[in-house]
Order: C-alpha cells, then sequence, then structure tokens
C-alpha cells in the first residue's frame, strides 16, 4: 500500500512544481516537459517487462528492487542541478516504479479469498486513487512553504518504510515461473506503446497530424500494436497469455478501464489550470479546493465492501458512472462569476462517483479470472488505464485550445466599436475606440472564451461517460467460490 500511494502520488505531485524546476535549472518551456515525458516513456517501456520479470526471480524480489530504485531516483531527482541531470533521474524513476501498481494489486489478490475481494480492493483502490488527489494539494503546500526538491525528497520516508516492511514481513518467493522470453511480441509492444504515448504527450504542441513527427509516432505505434496482435494470436509462447483475451469480464472491464481512465484523470488535469489560470486561485488554493474530492473518494471506499456485499458489483458500478455523470455535467455549467463552492460540490459527487468505479471494476476483473494469470492481467489493465489516461488528457487539451479559439471568433464578431449597444456596455477602461481600451477588451473576450471552452468540454465528457452505460450489461456477476476452490487456489 505504501509502495503504490508512493508510485501514484508521484505522479500528480511534480506537476505543480514544474514552473519552479524549470526556473530552477534554467531550462525553456519545450524542454521542461521532459521532465514529465521522461517518467511517462520510462513506464511505458517498464510496465510490460515487469510481470515477466517478476515470474522470473520472484515478487517479493522485484518489488524490493523497485521500491529501493524508485526511492533512489526520487533522492537523486531532489539533488539534480541540471535539466540533463533530473531528465536521467526521472527515466530510472519510471523505469523503478513502473511495476510497483500491478505488483501490488497481483499481492493483494494472492493473499486473500474472494469472498474479501470487496473489501480488499477498496482499500487497495483508495491508495491508487487518492494518491493523484492529494498530489496537487501536497505538491502545493510543499512547493510554496519549502522547496520543489522537496516534492522528490518526500519519497524518502515513504520508500523505506514500504522496503523494510515488506523485506521483513513478505513471504519469499524463488520465481522461475516465466514461460520463454516472446522478443518480437515484447518489441511491438514497446513500439505501440511508446509511439503511442509520444503522440498523444506531443500532439497538442506540434498541431497534431499537421506534423511529421506525430504522423511517425502515429504509423510506428499502429505497426506496433498489429505485429502484436498477430504475434499474440498465432505465437506457441505470446508475451501475454492469449487465456486474457478468452475472459469476457476481464476484457470488458479492461476496456472500461481505458475509458475511465480517459474520461476521468483528464479532468484531474484540467481543474487545476482553470482554478489557477481563469479563476486567479494560488497552487494552494486550487489545492485546497481540489479536496473534496477526495473526501467523496475515502467515502466511497469505506461504503464499498458492504454496498457491493448488499447490491453487488455490477449495480455499484453503475451507481459510479451515474455519479460521474452528474458531477462532469455540474462542471459543464461552471462560470467566471462564482465562489469556489460549485468546484467542491462537483468534486466530492466526482470523488464519490470515481470511489465506487474502481473496486468493483477490480472485483469484476479477476472473478473468472484464472489465478495463474493474474500478474498479467493486473500488468495488462494498468497498461491500460495508463494508455487512457495519456489519451484522455491529450485529446481534452486539443479541444480547449480549439473551442477557445472558435468562441472567441464568435464572441468577437458581435464586438463592434461603432455598435452603440457595446459602447453602452462595456466600461470606459474597455473602450474599444482606444488601443488600450481593445487591448484590455480583447483580454476579456479572450477569457470569455477560454470559460465557454472549459465548459463545452465538460459537457462532452458527461455525455461519453453515458456510452460507458452499456459496457456494464456485458459484464457478469462475480460468483460465490466453493472453500474447496478456494484450497485449490492456494
Amino acid at each position: 500500500m505504501l509502495a503504490t500511494l508512493m508510485n501514484t502520488l508521484d505522479s500528480t505531485i511534480a506537476n505543480v512544481a514544474l514552473p519552479h524546476i524549470q526556473g530552477s535549472v534554467s531550462a525553456a518551456q519545450d524542454e521542461i516537459t521532459w521532465v514529465l515525458t521522461s517518467y511517462i516513456i520510462a513506464t511505458a517501456i517498464m510496465t510490460p517487462l515487469s510481470g515477466w520479470l517478476s515470474q522470473k526471480i520472484g515478487v517479493k524480489r522485484m518489488l524490493l528492487i523497485s521500491i529501493g530504485g524508485f526511492t533512489l531516483a526520487s533522492m537523486l531527482c531532489g539533488i539534480a542541478t541540471s535539466l540533463p541531470e533530473i531528465v536521467a533521474y526521472r527515466l530510472l524513476q519510471g523505469v523503478a516504479g513502473a511495476s510497483l501498481i500491478p505488483l501490488s494489486q497481483t499481492v493483494m489478490l494472492n493473499m486473500y479469498p474472494q469472498r474479501l475481494m470487496p473489501r480488499v480492493m477498496s482499500i487497495w483502490s483508495a491508495a491508487v486513487i487518492l494518491g493523484p488527489i492529494i498530489g496537487p494539494t501536497l505538491g502545493g503546500w510543499i512547493t510554496e512553504n519549502l522547496s520543489w526538491r522537496w516534492v522528490f525528497y518526500i519519497n524518502l520516508p515513504i520508500g523505506i518504510l514500504a522496503f523494510l516492511g515488506l523485506y521483513v514481513f513478505m513471504g519469499h518467493d524463488e520465481g522461475g515461473r516465466q514461460r520463454p522470453f516472446d522478443f518480437l511480441g515484447f518489441g511491438a509492444l514497446v513500439t505501440f506503446v511508446l509511439g503511442f504515448q509520444i503522440m498523444v504527450d506531443r500532439g497538442p504542441s506540434q498541431d497534431w497530424f499537421d506534423s511529421k513527427e506525430i504522423w511517425i509516432e502515429g504509423i510506428l505505434a499502429v505497426m506496433g500494436l498489429w505485429v502484436f496482435v498477430m504475434q499474440t494470436a498465432t505465437s506457441k509462447e505470446p508475451f501475454f497469455h492469449r487465456d486474457l483475451a478468452k475472459d469476457g469480464n476481464f476484457v470488458g472491464t479492461t476496456i472500461f478501464g481505458f475509458f475511465v481512465g480517459a474520461l476521468l484523470f483528464s479532468t484531474s488535469a484540467l481543474l487545476p489550470s482553470f482554478m489557477q489560470n481563469l479563476m486567479g486561485y494560488s497552487a494552494m488554493q486550487s489545492g485546497v479546493a481540489s479536496m473534496p474530492r477526495g473526501l467523496g473518494s475515502l467515502i466511497s471506499f469505506l461504503a464499498i465492501p458492504w454496498l457491493i456485499g448488499r447490491f453487488g458489483a455490477r449495480a455499484v458500478l453503475f451507481a459510479g458512472v451515474l455519479l460521474c455523470i452528474v458531477s462532469t455535467w455540474q462542471m459543464g455549467r461552471f462560470d467566471l462569476s462564482m465562489t469556489a463552492d460549485p468546484i467542491m460540490v462537483a468534486g466530492f459527487v466526482q470523488g464519490l462517483g470515481t470511489g465506487l468505479m474502481f473496486a468493483p471494476l477490480n472485483t469484476l476483473a479477476y472473478a473468472s479470472l484464472d489465478p495463474r494469470h493474474r500478474t498479467e492481467g493486473t500488468i495488462v489493465s494498468t497498461m491500460a488505464r495508463s494508455l487512457g489516461s495519456s489519451a484522455g488528457i491529450s485529446i481534452v487539451q486539443a479541444m480547449l485550445i480549439r473551442d477557445s479559439a472558435l468562441a472567441h471568433v464568435r464572441l468577437s464578431e458581435r464586438l463592434s466599436a461603432s455598435d452603440p449597444v457595446v459602447r453602452a456596455a462595456v466600461p470606459p477602461m474597455m473602450d474599444p475606440s482606444s488601443a488600450g481600451g481593445l487591448q484590455i477588451l480583447n483580454g476579456e473576450v479572450t477569457r470569455q472564451g477560454t470559460m465557454v471552452s472549459y465548459d463545452n468540454v465538460f459537457s462532452w465528457m458527461a455525455l461519453s461517460i453515458v456510452l460507458l452505460i452499456p459496457l456494464i450489461l456485458v459484464l457478469k456477476p462475480a460468483r460465490p467460490i466453493s472453500m474447496e476452490r478456494e484450497a485449490h487456489v492456494d
């Protein structure tokens, strides 16, 4: 749990400190993004490999190496004095941390019987979700009151405690259970994931497919995916076992997880910029306004075991989807004159909904999957959520930029210096007949147009979440497992 929290916390806590890091290492705007991109690339390459390695050397040894490497890399990021140094250390962080979430989930699934899965998955999901939620708040406070370096140093006590706890208490696992390594399948998968991640990360800044770079990355991603699918379907020893694709619940929850990552994690990326750039909040204020989201998730996690036991995983998942639709629709009604209350209410409702989705998804995903494939299953589901999150953030950012420009044009068309209605409505400092007034007026039009684009994006997200409801009907409810079957699994 500590290792999972450390990893998910680090995925967002550094974002708030990025402008401070940029000034400290004297990096340009396009250069500083490599602090985030390098971590994404390393994680994309290492995540699919971590399952095979854990079976070869043992889950315990793999977890200890990952936690130790992540903690060491965090310390090195904190003492970095130049951009190449911090990018290299972030690469090391991504390599070491890629296996923490899927392997921690595998350990949880293997330690507890299926009748306890709703409770176990709700507790485990708390670390996965609360990390990104409290990350911006904690990152803002640390950056304003200490230094950006403490954004990385905070991992040291958590990592040391997690390492010692696992070293002392976790049962030893010799490993040696790996299948023959599928070099073609792994190479194709890495090509797909890497091409896709870089494409969606660089797309907004490179004007998407108007850039040759994005075309190259997109073609590589498609080719890698095609080769991987063909290799998996025809090889005697594919990189991921074909039984994963035969389990309807696992396939359904993986697809569901991809879209949840795309739709809901992109909300977390949009709200801080909305509050700081449009509403004028400080990093700390935007973090405080985001806290009810975490509170809502916490309440859901506490209620999940009782809710699943009473109503079933699919009903709870459906309730979570409905709450997320309501929350994003509320966000689509935001305006520039509001207080922080609507942001906090919508965040609380979305936190409730997100919490009600993740534990049922994890429960349903492994309800009928062969226990031998759990490690590979957690790897695949983690990759799907990660790819969905990357794609969702890039898509909504592109929509935001496009809609802002369109809204600016439409608003500007209705403003004319000769229009008496306009001259009577605007204050003297925005008089369009003077150069200074025209500049101020244009700034306000840009601000209003950006607000319109945020509302449009949130409204489209609400409608998109509605499309997830039919997927719930495909999922089969988890069947009670007999004591004999449970003993056989053990």
